[in-house]
């Protein structure tokens, strides 16, 4: 069987198990469980904690895995990210009182607290800055107030918390994280059962990002509306038992449907009607 890790609590857990049972995997109906077989898809899942897959995976121990890009990085393990899934999406940050520092070349002697010691430790030697590093367990921001450090690095959303703390941001972002697909570094590279999770996976992310449009218009409009709703390919067009009506099927991003909905309407398009995709292959 397929061995995969997957969140077991946290931002990750949620949005990982949905997607998932969208791929047409069983999923765990009570949160205790640590261990869930699917027979039927030759596929066993680990819950465990985000911080620990990716040690599990570039050990060796498990297949695949989900984790966040930060957590990957910042575990130093022998695993790799093999796919995007769009999800949980941050940006980790520096970030200290007004007058501290500008630039992260400013941090020489300071001490910079953090979640993410591995991650911070890398990128100021990747910057060659001589700098303290604290490893804290949450609430980082407190650590200035405290004496702690002088610098913070954490995940920054809409930056409030900080500035609610006497905060500002500083420097180019550390890093730009989100849910992402890993495997041992050592793994095999052409694992067909890999490949087709990746498939089932990228499948659902395209299911999301599209809706399936159809519509009938006149046949002297119907280069016109092709242009609107190219496909991934081409659109299949049929024939209408009334003379001179084809029907239209195409592909369209799910965020432009409505805009191209009214521009079909204003070529002289009818019964414009828009489905989602639950899964697909391309």
């Amino acid at each position: 069987m397929l061995r995969i890790a997957v969140p077991n609590k946290g931002s990750l857990s949620e949005p990982a198990s949905a997607m998932l049972h969208e791929a047409g995997y069983r999923q765990r109906k009570d949160r205790r469980e640590l261990v869930l077989v699917d027979a039927e898809n030759e596929v066993e899942f680990f819950f465990l904690r985000p911080r620990d897959i990716a040690v599990y995976v570039g050990s060796g121990k498990l297949d695949i895995g989900i984790t966040g890009r930060d957590l990957l990085l910042d575990s130093g393990a022998q695993a790799e990210e093999i796919m995007q899934l769009g999800f949980a999406g941050s940006t980790f940050r520096y970030a200290t009182r007004p007058g501290t520092a500008k630039e992260v070349t400013d941090f020489a002697g300071m001490t910079v607290a953090t979640s993410f010691s591995g991650l911070v430790t890398q990128h100021l030697a990747d910057n060659g800055v001589h700098a303290s590093v604290v490893h804290l367990d949450g609430a980082v921001e407190t650590a200035i107030q405290l004496g702690v450090a002088e610098i913070i690095a954490d995940v920054v959303e809409t930056g409030t918390t900080l500035r609610n703390a006497g905060l500002e941001i500083i420097g180019e972002p550390i890093l730009k994280s989100e849910a992402v697909v890993i495997r041992g570094k050592d793994a095999p590279g052409d694992d067909p059962k890999v490949r087709q999770f990746l498939r089932r996976m990228q499948g659902v992310l395209v299911a999301r990002r599209y809706v399936m449009m159809d519509y009938d218009i006149r046949v002297e409009h119907v280069e016109k509306a092709v242009a609107l709703t190219p496909g991934l390919e081409s659109p299949t067009v049929s024939p209408l038992h009334h003379e001179g009506w084809v029907a239209v099927r195409s592909m369209v991003p799910a965020k432009d449907a409505q805009r191209i909905m009214d521009e079909l309407y204003e070529l002289g398009a009818r019964a414009i009607l828009t489905t989602g995709i639950h899964a697909c292959r391309l």
